[in-house]
């Protein structure tokens, strides 16, 4: 279920729940640009530390992004566009970030798992059986390196967590409009060529949902947003910041959390 909202009346986001086991369910939520402490480039809800903005800014963003959700925590990845998970385990006492990782799980309530994005997908997985959640950061080199699979397999590892009950959200991103890839002969494997659009375009939300539904998933489970952040001002884009001539971008967020029923 998704909805169009403004969580905290300032911090603009789209995002919606599900309905899990044992009293427990899923929230997610895909921030807009907007909202935030930033100015000039970053301008205003950046999320991200390694773009140039100020990290006392950042973290203000990053706090409001936490609030606007009530959670006591964010989990972050320092990402590298790999195909790495890490498995949260232990209650977090406040905000951490981990560095060389491009996946989190957890089946922890409480703590929002926090994809940063600027026209990469933030592939979002809930388990309502467990319960347990996933959250992937996943550009194009991700997606060669399989990362969603990995991610469906690590959950069935660690959670027991069944593909066909699993449910997905990706996130707005690139979209076949504006995903270029010039070389794509050398970059792209040839799997990917029936989701090419015209002479060097790709659909890579079409590209995931395929590798999803591979891993398992259900197609009825899978939801695209269907918006790019190339085409909207809404949002952070590399790609649209390559092309302007700018050198830097700030990052968007997309966010999963477990809540307890109270």
């Amino acid at each position: 279920m998704r909805e169009q909202r403004a969580m905290d009346g300032s911090v603009a986001s789209e995002g919606g729940s599900f309905a899990g086991a044992d009293g427990i369910r899923c929230e997610y939520a895909m921030f807009s640009r907007h909202g935030g402490a930033s100015g000039g480039l970053y301008e205003s809800l950046n999320v991200g530390v390694m773009v140039g903005d100020h990290a006392d800014t950042v973290a203000e963003n990053r706090a409001r992004v936490r609030q606007a959700m009530g959670l006591a925590a964010l989990l972050t990845a320092r990402q590298v566009h790999g195909a790495e998970i890490y498995r949260l385990q232990q209650p977090l006492p406040g905000d951490m970030e981990v560095a060389g990782v491009d996946a989190l799980i957890t089946d922890l309530a409480e703590v929002g798992l926090t994809v940063q994005q600027a026209d990469c997908q933030a592939v979002l997985l809930f388990d309502p059986k467990r319960p347990a959640i996933a959250a992937i950061h996943c550009g194009w080199r991700g997606s060669v390196a399989g990362i969603i699979g990995r991610v469906v397999t690590a959950m069935g590892e660690a959670y027991g967590s069944d593909p066909g009950l699993l449910r997905a959200v990706i996130s707005p991103s690139l979209g076949p409009c504006c995903a270029e890839f010039v070389n794509y002969r050398h970059e792209l494997p040839e799997e990917f060529l029936p989701f090419r659009v015209g002479d060097d375009h790709f659909d890579f939300w079409r590209i995931s949902a395929m590798q999803l539904q591979q891993a398992g998933l259900r197609p009825g489970h899978v939801e695209v947003v269907g918006r790019c952040t190339c085409c909207s001002d809404d949002y952070f884009s590399h790609r649209r910041a390559t092309r302007t001539g700018l050198a830097t971008t700030g990052r968007n967020c997309s966010v999963i959390a477990l809540r307890a029923e109270s």
